[in-house]
């Protein structure tokens, strides 16, 4: 199968071996589903990883999470995620508290508007998602996220 990446990125030379094809795929790839998400998220005015977080948050309800457990869930890591959260809390979709016990230990947690942002930024995740890949069908589009898990689990 001829395949389109060296015209995209307008290579003169092919490149120097399969795996690196492959990479230089997954790299373009992630880049042009990053920007569906991203379009999709707009009306919501969350970021990627904004919505990353609150997902992450919906799915601990109804407890709370600590920061360093929202970092090892996220799925791009983001340096600055205090910065996320307090963007969050000031628009009413979180609520951070300190523990009681250590008051250095923040913990976090999804509002009900914050439930509702989600829902509606997921929504259009989701019809953005599938408009562009739902072409692919349900067998192949197994098979691309086992291939991809086979991927992410020999790299490591």
């Amino acid at each position: 199968m001829k395949r389109r990446l060296q015209q995209e990125l307008q290579q003169r030379k092919p490149s120097a071996s399969l795996e690196e094809e492959v990479w230089l795929e997954l790299q373009r790839t992630s880049s042009v589903a990053a920007r569906w998400v991203a379009e999709a998220l707009k009306p919501s005015g969350l970021s990627p990883s904004q919505f990353n977080i609150l997902r992450i948050l919906r799915g601990a309800r109804p407890g709370r999470l600590s920061c360093g457990t929202i970092a090892e869930r996220m799925v791009a890591f983001d340096p600055d995620l205090t910065r996320l959260l307090d963007r969050l809390q000031a628009a009413g979709l979180v609520e951070k508290s300190r523990d009681e016990r250590d008051r250095r230990a923040v913990s976090v947690a999804i509002t009900r508007e914050g439930l509702d942002a989600e829902e509606r930024a997921s929504r259009a995740v989701e019809a953005r998602l599938r408009a562009a890949l739902g072409g692919l069908g349900p067998r192949r589009l197994g098979e691309l996220a086992d291939l991809l898990e086979l991927v992410r689990g020999t790299g490591t």
